[in-house]
């Protein structure tokens, strides 16, 4: 197989190292990101989240849908 050098700067390095899943190669890293996927492909991906967690996230959202919501009224004629 023939490979290319690419550069990197060390953020963007230090974030694909990030994105890496456990043994997985940053070529098979960037093929993973890279591809493209339909939105039945995310099903499920946020099935390991501990509850805990999920509230915080859905509590977040919907004080952010509050706010949104409260700045669109204040802005009404």
């Amino acid at each position: 197989m023939t490979s290319k050098n690419i550069s990197l700067t060390n953020d963007a390095y230090e974030l694909l190292k990030k994105m890496k899943l456990g043994e997985e190669s940053f070529s098979d890293t960037i093929r993973r990101l890279a591809k493209r996927r339909r939105l039945s492909d995310c099903a499920g991906l946020w099935a390991d989240i501990p509850d805990d967690e999920m509230e915080a996230i859905t509590g977040s959202i919907e004080e952010l849908r509050k706010r949104a919501k409260a700045s669109l009224q204040e802005g009404s004629p």
